[in-house]
């Protein structure tokens, strides 16, 4: 008889697709040697951290006391911190926040789930996300928040929205629609065109239901983009709260800083502001790391570091063009998303690891057909495996696929 939660104990033992091929990637570096393994399976930034981070690091270990870097702040940051985020906000999208519209978070999933947990106020509530859309989503809505998760399919041609889709996806028991971008896994970025369709569409639908239909905006790749803008959402649709994490754009992943943004705009903003407070205390997030705190207060005005992954991204798209793949050319973050012949992503994955080239399939992404490459590697990493990339096109040509 198990004493557990049966959800937990499954979660628990199953990795997502993307941790289950990393972890391969280990082992197989055992056997064969990192250099000749090609894993482009996790988003793990290649790019070091700005110089200037670790100089803000060496410079507060070096001036203030331990107990100053270390101690607990506010729940929901320390005051100094938010009120600098929102300057850097309030700076570049022209906006009104202050320090009471921030609550600072461990990364983006803490932001995400602190929102989902706010917002759910009955087990039949839903959250809609469009693919192709981040796999966790699904527990953080499921198992934490208890409320039902829907999937609007993808538009593939260039992976902005099938608004049509969106439309017949939402109910009376929509409570918000979450939407990334730029877009993991697909790179996409979406317009300003989409923007202001997607805020036509919740306004109706939130007067036609008589509730407001929140956006939960999840931007952590929003300062990676390549010759576009990314639409400020908030700017677009009053009832929009973002989660935001520096692990990309920094290059911070492991130390989990991030925040929610409550917009003055949002419906009943202090109740909402209260909520969110409320699930990180339920959620037991007593603050965000406060050494961290203390960095990223810093980083209004500094931009992110994305020529690297510019031509990583241009020497990818050029390599798999000639072999024959058919892709959407990334606006933003660091990823492409090709489809591939014969429709079934994970049989590529599959036959990709014969040759120690780990890409994660597009089915846990909601988007069958399509293989996800994070880009985010060493440059000669991607001229190594463009041979096996055509290599494995070739078979398929072969079979006659």
């Amino acid at each position: 008889m198990i004493m557990f939660s049966k959800d937990m104990v499954r979660l628990g033992n199953q990795r997502s697709v993307i941790r289950e091929l990393f972890e391969y990637g280990n082992q197989r570096a055992k056997v064969v040697g990192k250099e000749n393994v090609f894993d482009f399976s996790l988003g793990n930034p290649s790019v070091p951290a700005p110089d200037w981070v670790g100089e803000t690091l060496q410079e507060l270990v070096q001036t203030q006391s331990p107990i100053a870097l270390h101690s607990y702040t506010s729940a929901q940051g320390s005051l100094e911190a938010r009120q600098a985020i929102a300057d850097d906000l309030n700076q570049r999208f022209g906006t009104e926040y202050t320090a009471e519209h921030l609550y600072l978070t461990a990364g983006a999933a803490a932001a995400l789930s602190a929102c989902f947990k706010a917002l759910t106020q009955n087990p039949k509530d839903e959250f809609v996300a469009i693919a192709p859309y981040f796999p966790e989503y699904e527990c953080f809505v499921k198992e934490g928040a208890g409320a039902e998760f829907r999937v609007v399919a993808a538009e593939t041609t260039n992976f902005q929205i099938d608004f049509e889709a969106l439309q017949q996806c939402l109910t009376p028991w929509t409570k918000a629609v979450i939407v990334n971008s730029p877009n993991n896994p697909s790179g996409a970025v979406y317009t300003e065109e989409t923007a202001v369709k997607l805020s036509r569409l919740l306004k109706q639908k939130s007067e036609e239901y008589g509730h407001p239909i929140f956006l939960i905006s999840d931007e952590p790749y929003r300062e990676i983009v390549y010759d576009v803008q990314t639409p400020f959402l908030p700017n677009f649709y009053q009832d929009t709260l973002v989660c935001y994490s520096w692990s990309k754009s920094l290059s911070l992943p492991g130390e989990r800083i991030g925040y929610v943004l409550v917009p003055p705009s949002l419906t009943q903003a202090k109740e909402a502001y209260a909520a969110i407070c409320g699930a990180g205390r339920t959620l037991g997030y007593v603050n965000a790391p406060s050494l961290f705190q203390k960095i990223v207060a810093q980083a209004g005005g500094k931009p992110a570091q994305v020529e690297v992954y510019r031509k990583n991204r241009d020497l990818l798209c050029e390599g798999l063009k000639k072999a024959g793949y058919q892709f959407s050319v990334p606006g933003g973050a660091f990823y492409l998303f090709p489809s591939i012949p014969g429709g079934d992503g994970e049989e590529f994955s599959r036959r990709a690891m014969k040759y120690d080239l780990l890409v994660v399939p597009g089915e846990g992404f909601g988007c069958p057909g399509h293989i996800r490459i994070s880009y985010c590697v060493a440059e000669d990493t991607i001229r190594r495996a463009l041979p096996i990339f055509e290599q494995l096109m070739q078979e398929y040509r072969n079979e006659g696929i």
